[in-house]
């Protein structure tokens, strides 16, 4: 008869998340996820199988919160869609100052995972091409609304232009990892807000 855990999962895949978004999925060892998790190598592979599913896990869960707020910002329908993509850029710029340590923003855990492993790792490359997928596709419903409500002027394509908004969105968040401050970010949402109107 198998042991019931004694340990909280969701805490564990909170910490491992942490571990993962500061130091990448390579640089993090199975002993340092042990001893930030509190558990021996055995019960953590009991409960996750391996240091690759738990990363799985653990991006899933930065997929789900940060994604899902996005979409919250964009599929609001009461707000016009110009305003929604600027509330989404500053609520991100808000984020990377409030999470500043040593002058650097905490960046993005996918765009981080983009770099490192989605070209050489299929099961975590598809997490985040079906996260990419959501986002683009709530992207290009805002910029469509606001083309056809006016609020958006570019000549651009939904397409087009949802996919420049992710870049932006992601280039804000290595730009604060690398160090911009708040004005340097706020310039770039600015900009980018100018080239949609």
């Amino acid at each position: 008869m198998a042991r019931p855990r004694t340990f909280d999962e969701d805490q564990v895949l909170g910490t491992a998340m942490d571990l993962f978004w500061a130091y990448g999925y390579e640089a993090t060892s199975t002993r340092d996820l042990c001893d930030a998790v509190g558990l021996d190598r055995s019960s953590l592979y009991n409960a996750f199988t391996s240091k690759h599913e738990l990363f799985k896990r653990a991006l899933t869960r930065y997929i789900e919160a940060t994604t899902g707020n996005a979409l919250r910002v964009l599929d609001d329908q009461e707000r016009p869609a110009v305003e929604r993509i600027r509330t989404l850029l500053a609520e991100i710029i808000e984020i990377e100052s409030a999470s500043r340590r040593d002058g650097h923003g905490r960046g993005c855990l996918t765009v981080n995972t983009t770099v490192e492993l989605a070209g050489r790792d299929p099961e975590v490359a598809l997490l985040l091409e079906r996260d990419m997928a959501r986002r683009l596709d709530s992207l290009r419903g805002a910029i469509a609304a606001g083309l056809a409500a006016g609020d958006i002027t570019s000549t651009r394509t939904p397409e087009s232009l949802a996919r420049f908004v992710n870049a932006v969105i992601a280039g804000l968040r290595v730009a604060a990892q690398g160090g911009a401050d708040r004005a340097a970010l706020e310039s770039i949402a600015t900009t980018a807000m100018d080239a949609l109107t």
